[in-house]
């Protein structure tokens, strides 16, 4: 390619977006320059928008331009029910399924001895002041089944207990999921989780 350093600066950084290593970014910047004033600049101007108004809902972590995201003002959501997940992909993840009617609490990573990061690196104190104040009646663990994601809900659950109802996402075996391509762990988990037909 051509020594244009602002066309390798843009790839370089394309490339660090999960998903797109340096081939895919290459693909998309050469069609983002092709296609300058139906792409690029709409694309640019979106960009700019976002980094200016853009930032963490005050109540949940959500995302949002406004200081309240639409799910904390929403009327329509069970305030008594409080889903809390680890990060904004896995709030809009529990979304997509448009089966949760509660509230979020997003944590911002999960717990972790090997990378220094304790209960007041999360929004741990936050949830618990939440639940005082909310009137939550039952919190919700949705955290990824990782020991980082387990031992996070086990602190929660400490901290709570005696408190709120506690529950966590079922584990097991995925609809249309087959035995044969399944861990050992989920099968495991799936065990234990068996109910009666």
């Amino acid at each position: 390619m051509s020594g244009n350093r602002d066309i390798e600066a843009l790839i370089e950084m394309m490339a660090r977006l999960p998903g797109l290593g340096p081939r895919s970014a290459r693909r998309a910047v050469l069609q983002l320059v092709r296609k300058r004033e139906l792409l690029l600049m709409p694309l640019a101007d979106l960009l700019q928008q976002v980094a200016a108004t853009v930032r963490e809902c005050e109540r949940c972590g959500n995302i949002s331009s406004d200081p309240l995201c639409d799910i904390c003002t929403s009327p329509k959501r069970l305030g008594h029910e409080l889903c809390v997940v680890e990060d904004v992909a896995d709030l809009w993840a529990m979304e997509r399924g448009a089966a949760f009617k509660g509230r979020y609490h997003v944590l911002g990573g999960t717990l972790s001895a090997l990378d220094s990061i304790g209960p007041e690196d999360l929004r741990i104190p936050a949830l618990v002041q939440r639940v005082e104040d909310e009137g939550v009646t039952e919190v919700i663990l949705a955290l990824n089944a990782t020991v980082d994601g387990q031992t996070t809900a086990h602190y929660i659950a400490d901290e709570l207990e005696g408190r709120v109802r506690l529950t966590s996402l079922a584990q097991g075996v995925p609809i249309g999921g087959e035995l044969d391509y399944l861990d050992d762990g989920t099968i495991s988990a799936a065990l234990r989780a068996r109910k009666e037909l």
